[in-house]
């Protein structure tokens, strides 16, 4: 059953303009809240938000809707996605919300949920939301309203998290590190952070003004980090998203380092203390030549559908523990429940330090298939997925490229376009085979 408002990563738009508007945020929270109500007679639901000027009025809806139906709020100010998830355990809350658009401009935003074990939660529970949103509301007596408090030191207990991640036997100590948290969520946790383990810091996007968020800044404007690394001559760049959940890394020569290097990064070091990994999981868009280096080393490798929560439910199902995607989403689930970008920068630099080596040289046998993708316009109506000519087009490119490269072929999920991305070892051959399956859909 298709939902009718919540996506992929919980419900997200313009703000100002359905569904993010303060009354239907509002109708949300009081039908999750009646949701909870059904299990338990006292919930507590936990608060967070990135630094989105909306995050005062969404803030508030949410409580009053949480309260409306009797149950208490705690709000935690602007902390990062995954240090909701992680206070919503350590608290013992019923139920994680995060008011966050992620690596989106300022002017979207969005609501996410973390359950009681700070998972993300899955398609029936959202369903069970949608079910009571359109109904009229079920007010709480007024003895039975629920209460708000705030928990003031939330980024003091997530810093002390993400540092009991970093191994003691290792310090970052005389290592120069420039931290970009674009203007989010993350910009009085983060520096603190690598501070507190020893490392100089400079920081970047660190200004929050409600209005700059991603803005030319963190892991989807990486241009920025790499000038600061090269301007202070820095051994290390790291930038986050939005809400601090995705990462990108850059070394002091000014190369940028992606989701999947850094996956591979993760996994070595694992491997380099003897620890077994019994398989990772990636995406339909993880370079091949990452997935090659996998099977040298004996790990088998997966793919799941674009998308931390994708990656995850991969994970639970084969009861692996680290994956991730090109885009800097990376879990390892014996450090968090949840994608961090903190905790995964750490587990990065930790294995620098431990390894006594650069993340060029921890990378020397990976070199990156280049990736072509263009995007062919289809109308709405048409059916692709059945045309011959593209089928028998297809056959010959895989033919061509065998082991030597790959194709996918989907259709967007938000524009009336087909994405035709080819990865081959050279990169003339993956533009020569793109364009051809290309023109068969044109």
């Amino acid at each position: 059953m298709t939902k009718k408002y919540f996506g992929t990563d919980g419900i997200r738009g313009t703000v100002g303009q359905a569904p993010i508007t303060p009354d239907f945020v509002m109708r949300l929270a009081h039908a999750v809240g009646r949701v909870l109500k059904q299990t338990e007679k006292h919930p507590v639901v936990l608060i967070g938000k990135d630094t989105r000027i909306s995050g005062y009025m969404l803030e508030s809806a949410l409580e009053s809707g949480f309260n409306s139906a009797g149950v208490d709020v705690v709000l935690l100010g602007p902390v990062p996605t995954p240090a909701v998830a992680y206070l919503t355990r350590a608290q013992r809350a019923s139920l994680g919300v995060v008011i966050s658009a992620s690596h989106n401009p300022f002017d979207d935003n969005g609501i996410k949920f973390f359950s009681a074990k700070g998972a993300k939660l899955g398609d029936v529970w959202e369903r069970s939301v949608e079910a009571l949103v359109d109904e009229p509301p079920v007010w709480a007596k007024s003895a039975d309203l629920g209460k708000a408090k705030r928990l003031d030191d939330a980024a003091g207990r997530y810093i002390e998290f993400c540092k009991s991640t970093f191994s003691s036997d290792f310090t970052l100590k005389g290592m120069k590190i420039v931290v970009d948290a674009a203007n989010g969520a993350a910009y009085q946790i983060a520096p603190k952070v690598f501070h507190e383990l020893g490392a100089d810091v400079i920081a970047i996007g660190c200004a929050p003004d409600g209005l700059n968020i991603n803005k030319d800044v963190g892991a989807t404007h990486p241009e920025a980090l790499i000038e600061a690394v090269k301007l202070h001559r820095a051994d290390y760049g790291i930038a986050l998203d939005g809400d601090a959940d995705r990462l990108q890394v850059v070394d002091a020569t000014g190369r940028l380092y992606n989701g999947d290097e850094l996956l591979y990064v993760m996994v070595s070091d694992r491997l380099a203390r003897d620890e077994v990994v019994p398989g990772v999981v990636g995406t339909l868009m993880t370079n091949m030549a990452v997935e090659l280096a996998f099977q040298k080393k004996n790990i088998q490798f997966v793919r799941s559908q674009v998308g931390d929560r994708y990656v995850l439910e991969a994970l639970q199902e084969k009861s692996w523990l680290l994956g991730g995607e090109g885009s800097g989403h990376l879990l390892a689930l014996d450090k968090h429940t949840t994608g961090d970008g903190l905790i995964s920068a750490l587990q990065v630099l930790q294995a620098c330090v431990a390894n006594h080596q650069s993340l060029a040289q921890l990378l020397s046998e990976v070199v990156l298939f280049p990736q072509v993708l263009v995007n062919v316009r289809v109308k709405p109506d048409q059916n692709w997925k059945n045309n011959q000519q593209l089928a028998a087009s297809l056959k010959e490119v895989e033919e061509e490229l065998m082991n030597k490269g790959r194709v996918l072929i989907r259709a967007s999920g938000t524009e009336p376009l087909v994405r035709v991305m080819v990865e081959a070892q050279a990169l003339e051959m993956a533009q020569r085979c793109a364009e051809k399956l290309a023109d068969t859909l044109r």
